[in-house]
């Protein structure tokens, strides 16, 4: 069972262009276009692994006074469902309001309704080598997705959109050009690393969600990278065991920015420079690539 560019079936499927994991179906990714929408739901849109956990854990501590203060012990993952994967089958038009999605769709296959600038989303964005790292170790610890224990192989798949999610620069790019067509917050996971106060600020902004100083201190200690790893609602450690090896790793590694460095050789990198670097100038934002930028 030698791996080649193509991803195994047993894992992925195509729909409209974009992979998605096998957890759920081409009928229900199509069927979310008329999810209703009510004004007060917030949707966290990420590209797989640019904060997505760390994120949710940061709207779950500003929306819910409870998860605040430590006297409701809810799982993020129930607290925030992923849209396009419902895996417990969750009602979501039961779910008290305001709803928070966590989503990895592009910005063409959303709910109908979000384009007409109903309810919010909120897109954290992260540097793109360190993405794929994180992915390449995401991939061995998620037993949902294919294993590629080869680097290299991992990062041409990367780099050519054969990894859940497709390309990286497709989904950024979509998700910037088309910001006039939605009510968006545009965050990158390097702003929040360097400074998580003021991000939390933003959304809290965004939100029109009005915390006291104090409310505010606690969020920002809570969701520390540090803290949210102890912590078993946010780190997303009671999943199944037929989703995550737990031998193989965690859902939150290292969380640290330039960690891209340890893996990818100097031809790796420069391999990756020649083939998106050069097409990220269509991009308005200049992302940070080492922690010493910072």
């Amino acid at each position: 069972n030698r791996l080649t560019m193509e991803p195994s079936k047993e894992y992925l499927f195509e729909y409209k262009g974009v992979y998605f994991g096998v957890n759920t179906s081409p009928e229900y990714v199509a069927s979310l276009e008329d999810f209703e929408i009510k004004d007060s739901d917030i949707f966290l849109t990420t590209y797989p692994k640019s904060g997505t956990v760390w994120t949710q854990n940061i709207l779950s501590l500003i929306i819910h006074e409870g998860h605040r203060n430590g006297t409701e012990n809810m799982e993020t993952m129930d607290r925030i469902p992923w849209l396009e994967y419902n895996i417990k089958n969750t009602d979501y038009a039961d779910l008290p309001l305001p709803r928070v999605f966590a989503t990895h769709l592009p910005y063409y296959l959303v709910p109908r309704d979000l384009r007409n600038k109903r309810a919010r989303v909120i897109y954290v964005s992260r540097n793109p080598k360190d993405v794929m790292v994180s992915y390449y170790h995401f991939s061995k610890y998620i037993s949902t997705l294919e294993e590629v224990p080869d680097f290299n192989l991992f990062m041409e798949r990367f780099l050519a959109g054969k990894v859940l999610g497709s390309s990286w620069l497709d989904h950024v790019a979509g998700w910037y050009n088309h910001a006039e067509d939605f009510n968006i917050l545009f965050l990158t996971y390097e702003e929040m690393k360097k400074d998580l106060r003021s991000a939390v600020l933003k959304i809290c902004n965004f939100l029109d969600k009005n915390l006291s100083e104090e409310e505010v201190d606690s969020v920002v200690r809570q969701a520390t990278f540090e803290n949210m790893r102890k912590d078993p609602r946010a780190n997303y450690e009671n999943l199944p065991d037929d989703i995550v090896a737990k031998d193989k790793g965690s859902f939150l590694r290292k969380g640290t920015v330039g960690d891209w460095k340890n893996i990818m050789t100097v031809a790796q990198s420069e391999r990756f420079d020649q083939v998106l670097k050069e097409k990220m100038k269509i991009l308005p934002i200049k992302f940070i690539w080492d922690i010493n930028e910072m």
